[in-house]
This record gives C-alpha cells, sequence and structure tokens, in this order.
C-alpha cells in the first residue's frame, strides 16, 4: 500500500513515489484480477487525478513517476520516448557475471489489450540494449543441483531503452536471471532463496531516476530507498545493503 512515507518527491507538475513489490503501476488485462494499482492509490492518496508516463513491473519495487497534468504527462512521456531519463536498478542474480556489460538483444514488445490496444500484436523485435557493473559477488553454503553451493552477484543495472521487462529478459538471455523472477528466472535458485532466505520477491528495485523538469528545467535524481525486506537479502547475502 502506497501512503505518504512512499512519497518521494511532490510539487505541482509531478510526484515521484516508491512502488512496493507486488503492485501493478495501472489497471492491466495482463493480470485482470488485480483491483489495486499504484495509480489509484496516489490518486487516492493526493486527492486528484495522476498520468503514468513509465512504467515497472508489477514484482519491481521502486521509483515511480506520476504527472499531475495532461500537459506535464506529455512532456515527461516525450522525454522517456527521446531517452533524455536515465534510470538504475539494483538486481541480485545467479552466477558470478563478468565486471561490466552491455547487452544489446532486440526484444520484441509484451502486448497489453488494455494500455497497446491501439498497436499490433506483430510487432517485430524493438533494439534493445542494457549494461551493467557488478558490485559484489557471494557463494552461499547451499547446494541447487548440480552443484553443491550457489554463487550469486549484485548488479547496478543501467537500461539505455524501455522495452517490457527488459532488464528481466536480458539477463536471461546471459543466463544470469534474477532471483526470485517466475516468469524468466531459474525455479531451483528461487526455491533455495526461499527456503534458506525466506525471500520470495523478485529481487530488482529501481533506484534511480534522473532528468530534467519539464516545467523549470532542473535536472533532478530521485532515489528510492531499498524496501526492509531487499536489505535484509543483501545483508545476509553480501554482508552490507547500503549499495543503493
Amino acid at each position: 500500500m502506497i501512503s505518504s512515507e512512499n512519497i518521494v518527491y511532490l510539487d505541482d507538475s509531478l510526484v515521484a513515489v516508491n512502488k512496493p513489490a507486488g503492485l501493478l503501476v495501472h489497471p492491466s488485462f495482463l493480470d485482470n484480477a488485480e483491483t489495486q494499482s499504484a495509480m489509484k492509490q496516489v490518486r487516492d492518496l493526493l486527492g486528484r487525478w495522476v498520468y503514468p508516463v513509465h512504467r515497472l513491473d508489477k514484482p519491481t519495487s521502486g521509483i515511480l513517476v506520476f504527472a499531475l497534468s495532461s500537459e506535464m504527462a506529455r512532456l515527461l512521456t516525450a522525454a522517456f520516448t527521446e531517452r533524455n531519463v536515465s534510470k538504475e536498478y539494483l538486481a541480485v542474480v545467479r552466477g558470478y557475471t563478468s565486471e561490466a556489460e552491455t547487452i544489446d538483444y532486440p526484444l520484441r514488445e509484451i502486448w497489453d489489450k488494455m494500455t497497446d490496444r491501439e498497436s499490433s500484436r506483430n510487432k517485430p523485435a524493438q533494439p534493445a540494449i542494457t549494461s551493467f557493473e557488478r558490485l559484489a559477488v557471494a557463494e552461499l553454503p547451499f547446494a541447487v543441483r548440480p552443484h553443491p553451493s550457489a554463487r550469486y552477484s549484485l548488479l547496478r543495472v543501467k537500461p539505455q531503452t524501455g522495452r517490457n521487462r527488459q532488464i528481466r529478459r536480458h539477463l536471461k538471455h546471459i543466463f544470469h536471471p534474477i532471483i526470485g523472477d517466475h516468469k524468466h528466472g531459474d525455479n531451483a535458485h528461487n526455491r533455495m532463496f526461499a527456503e534458506h532466505l525466506e525471500s520470495t520477491r523478485l529481487l530488482l528495485h529501481a533506484s534511480t531516476i534522473s532528468f530534467a523538469h519539464p516545467g523549470n528545467g532542473q535536472q533532478m535524481s530521485l532515489q528510492a530507498p531499498l524496501p526492509q525486506d531487499f536489505a535484509a537479502v543483501l545483508q545476509r547475502v553480501f554482508g552490507a545493503a547500503d549499495f543503493c
């Protein structure tokens, strides 16, 4: 549930919140049984209409920006479309990754009947680029077949494009899926985290978003603190929780 404590930034033009994991950004036919969304909760909290300008997957936590007018929504959407917005995420993945890497692998859009109703289901794959740097590695003394122990990396991830589930699909593509990803991940490692670390969530957090404020041109860098459950996992696995 989004409350005033989740508000990261608020002015007359926009609001940024720290979205909890497990909450949709807006209603979707891909999850039509869900009655709650961040858009609805922020609207109710502020007592005014809000306009989504970008997406976060339902299981992803972190920084989420809404415009407070249709004109601001137009300007912010244009900033995202023109790649004038930079975003950073934290992710825990299976295995030891390279120290730094750029994944350049086209992705086909995932069609949503509600938000994509005027677009084609058969779009060709679109360019998609994701870069990351490795922040830490850890080896845990738990067997995950066929190995007697389990290795993990903590990454700071920077998507350069904004395709559906881009980070999750790209990390799966290089055989380092995100822990807790039940659509694109490794179920054996997901079970290990659930059984030994009591963690079932997707370990992906949108930590930072940076852009020029469309109203006054001021450069902004907004940060969403790690949720307690994510921070607790980082402490147990990597021995620290202050990577955000």
